[in-house]
């Protein structure tokens, strides 16, 4: 059963008075963007759930049609699933189940012989996967829908990991960064073929009953393989639980979740995004700057299509989430973006 939420008022823990005020006022006004979900905590207490009706729809499959959200509603990911799995992989390395970060990573995929002998590939290492800098060709700009989408012709690939080691050799590895589905595929094998679990199940095991979460879904392609790099659903609260678990070092009810020093690597700058943000090991990176940090203060999120956004402040204590489902929607990603900047951080007080 799910642990129920210590909530408190906004006040409380540093926020505005007035912060759900202002809320509502955006509400009542139009004027919020679309979204399905926001919530908010810090130091372990809820202090903002807020839930809406939208159009859903399902990685995988058509529309799911109109869904009157709460904060237990199974919710796409998509891509913040990276992050997910990026802690998974930190989990598990530190119990020894899987390869160090320098080590090759056609050294885990005995079954191709050809690309272990290639002198290239043997530089690509667990670490360029994790910082997606593995300098392999891979191109996510087209839609979702179009089967040249590299994500999406992996998923079709006959195996998706020849398919993703034999890409074309575009840059030196460490070098450049590539958005990529699949070097996280490559991750998710590794932790497999490491525990001896499905993924899913590894994720339960290690990370979601520790937290009491016991509702989730994970989509698998047409091959039975867990998309590691974006398949995951869970609700709201429970993605906000794994936030606020973060933002206390790892740990959840004084137990270690996540090894504090594998989130002090996660949340190093390893690389630069195209757009503009410092990248660590399938997180991104910044520095927000609410009234309470003038200077600005750490600030790391996972990203999702379609507006999908866990972003943490682990110096303040704070984790927010916010869910869309503004899918393959050129500028969908805003509106959560906007939110949290023009919203939620301005209202941190201190």
């Amino acid at each position: 059963m799910t642990v129920p939420w210590n909530r408190t008022a906004p006040q409380n823990e540093g926020f505005a008075p007035d912060l759900t005020r202002k809320l509502e006022e955006l509400v009542t006004a139009g004027q919020l963007p679309p979204v399905h979900a926001i919530v908010l905590a810090r130091h372990g207490k809820l202090l903002l759930d807020r839930y809406f009706a939208g159009e859903d729809q399902q990685i995988g499959y058509d529309s799911i049609g109109r869904i009157t959200f709460t904060g237990t509603t199974l919710h796409d990911l998509r891509s913040v699933t990276k992050s997910v799995v990026g802690l998974l992989y930190g989990i598990a390395l530190e119990r020894g189940l899987v390869p160090a970060l320098d080590a090759p990573l056609v050294d885990a995929f005995p079954e191709y012989p050809d690309l272990a002998a290639d002198p290239a590939r043997r530089r690509l290492t667990t670490a360029h996967a994790l910082s997606m800098t593995l300098g392999l060709e891979w191109d996510e700009s087209l839609p979702y829908t179009d089967p040249r989408n590299s994500e999406i012709a992996m998923e079709m690939a006959a195996d998706r990991y020849r398919f993703t080691l034999d890409r074309d050799i575009v840059a030196a590895p460490g070098e450049r960064w590539i958005y990529s589905g699949g070097a996280v595929a490559l991750i998710g094998a590794l932790i497999e073929r490491g525990s001896g679990q499905r993924l899913h199940d590894f994720a339960r095991d290690a990370l979601f009953l520790p937290l009491g979460i016991d509702q989730s879904e994970w989509f698998a392609g047409s091959d039975g393989v867990y998309s590691a790099a974006a398949g995951l659903r869970l609700g709201a609260l429970d993605l906000l639980r794994i936030g606020s678990m973060l933002a206390d070092g790892g740990r959840y009810e004084g137990r270690q979740i996540v090894p504090s020093s594998w989130l002090e690597q996660s949340w190093t700058r390893r690389t630069d995004t195209v757009w503009g943000q410092a990248y660590g090991y399938l997180w991104y990176l910044g520095r927000a700057t609410p009234p309470a940090f003038p200077e600005g203060t750490p600030s790391a999120a996972g990203y999702g299509n379609g507006g999908q956004r866990l972003f943490v402040l682990p110096e303040a204590g704070v984790a927010c989430v916010i869910l869309a489902g503004l899918y393959d929607t050129p500028g969908g990603e805003l509106g959560p973006e906007w939110i949290w900047r023009e919203l939620i951080l301005p209202n941190f007080v201190g």
